[in-house]
Order: C-alpha cells, then structure tokens, then sequence
C-alpha cells in the first residue's frame, strides 16, 4: 500500500397566594422538569447551525492552488485561508497548504495562483511563497496573498479534535471548483509527552488534488485538519492478455495535520500573530514583517 501525499430559557412559576375557605382543595400545580426538559431539547437543536449554514460558513475560506508553466496546468492542490493582516505594504492574506505541493524547482518559469469560484464567478490572486516546512515531518506551507482581503478559517483547539467527530472535507481535487465530502475523524494519535493531537485520519472520501484542504467540524465549522495524503491499494485486472492496474484511496485512510501541528508550524515560522482573533473588520493588526 502506498500512502500517496498530495440557553435554554429559564422558567419561572408563579404562586397565587389569594385566600380560599377551607373545604376548598387546593390548585394543582405542574411540575416544572416534565415541561422544562423538552423546551429545553428544542432551543438547543433551534441554537445549532444547519448543514447547510456551516457549509456557508466555510467556503469563502477554501482555495484552490494552481501552478502554471507556459499558460499549462502543472501542478494542483487545495488551501485554507487561515490569516488576514494590513502591513506597510498594504493588506495581506495567508493560505495554509502542503509543502509537498508548493515545490517548483522542477519548472522553469512557473507562476502560481490562488482561485476561488462562487456560483460561475471566478477570481484569481497571485500568491507567493511566505514559508515551507520539511517534508515529510511538516508538511505544510504558507502562501502569502499581496492585496486582497480573504475570510480566514478559524482554528479549532486541540480538546476540539475528538475521534467520532462529524466532519466535512473542502477542498477543490482534480483542479477543479471545490468539492465537500462527509465523514468523521476515525482517528487521532495523540502525542503522550506534549498531550496534543500529531496526527489525524477521516474516512470522508477524497481525490487527487485534495492536499492541503480542510476537515471542519459540521457543528463549529471550526478547521480542524489539513489534509496531507491518503494511503492506496494497487487494483490488477487483466483485458485481452493485457495487465492493468491503478491505485484506489483506501476508506478511512486519508492523513491529515491536526490543527496543533498548524498552529506549531506558524508559531515556529514566526506567523503566530495569524492565531490570534482578528481585529475589528476581520483584519489583523499592522506587521512589519
């Protein structure tokens, strides 16, 4: 096998206390827990977000990376937004992807792209490299995106990630607009010394080109996970004396980098300032970096 990289409401009951004759018996009274239990179970399924309100929430933060040669398609992959700051040289965004699918040494004259597409319109931003981390320890990157103003994800703590967890995977395989996939986590490998999550897996399908998109939580619509890979089995058949065979992801065998190694990797790079809640208007402070 191979692991390809790519409140509820207070009730308040009133006494009477008017005066009545003897013989009189007294007023029955309900008990407040019988009408208290079910009025609460309908105001916490009214507080909690729909499917489709979380999946709102999520989109204007997924991105679809491109790298271009000679106006050709080389290479494709998946980004989150996960920071926007003003600095001297005007607003920046960041995106948050793989390290394995920034690499470009093997091009001449590349040119690199971020895309969004809502309902036909497409937009199109110029990125450029901020940092990369070492593949395969820390396979994430981060993109920088001069001039634009993009809605960032928002992380999602470490006690967040709990195997069982509904999730959605967005991201935009095969180069093309973006795609959601249904799952849960089905595992997280925690690390026993600094007690934070290492390394997760869903079993949300994905495809080729899926790397670096992001595995939200359906009821916080908080980023969970980047996606780094998923594990293959080679698939043989023969046709007319010929042998054939392909590689098919496996079911609940897509890596991803939980959100403490995203936060670990920014802190290290010198971006922590991008994990702290944006100011007022969804812009972070002025940098100098």
């Amino acid at each position: 096998m191979n692991r390809f990289l790519l409140g509820a409401p207070a009730l308040f009951a009133v006494l009477s206390c008017a005066s009545a004759s003897p013989s009189s018996p007294p007023a029955p009274v309900a008990e407040a827990p019988a009408v208290k239990a079910p009025v609460e179970r309908q105001m916490a399924a009214v507080a909690r977000p729909s499917r489709k309100q979380v999946v709102r929430g999520i989109l204007p933060s997924t991105v679809r990376m491109l790298v271009t040669e000679n106006g050709k398609t080389r290479r494709t992959a998946s980004g989150v937004v996960i920071g926007t700051e003003r600095t001297e040289k005007g607003v920046m965004s960041y995106v948050i992807t793989n390290a394995h699918a920034v690499g470009m040494d093997d091009l001449k004259s590349p040119r690199m792209v971020i895309t969004q597409e809502r309902q036909g319109e497409l937009s199109e931003y110029p990125v450029e490299v901020a940092v990369v981390g070492q593949v395969p320890e820390m396979d994430l990157a981060l993109l920088r995106v001069p001039g634009v103003e993009l809605t960032p994800a928002q992380l999602a703590e470490d006690a967040e990630l709990e195997l069982g967890e509904d999730v959605v995977v967005a991201a935009c395989p095969f180069g093309k607009s973006t795609s959601l996939s249904g799952g849960m986590l089905s595992q997280v490998e925690w690390d026993s010394q600094a007690k934070v999550p290492k390394m997760v897996k869903t079993d949300a399908p994905i495809g080729y080109g899926a790397s670096g998109g992001g595995i939200f939580s359906l009821e916080t619509g908080k980023l969970l996970a980047i996606v780094e890979g998923y594990r293959t089995a080679k698939v043989g058949f023969a046709v007319a004396n010929e042998d054939y065979s392909f590689d098919v992801p496996m079911p609940g065998e897509t890596f991803a980098a939980p959100s403490s190694k995203v936060r670990k990797f920014l802190q290290a790079q010198g971006f922590a300032r991008l994990l702290e809640r944006a100011s007022e208007g969804g812009v972070g402070q002025t940098a100098q970096r």
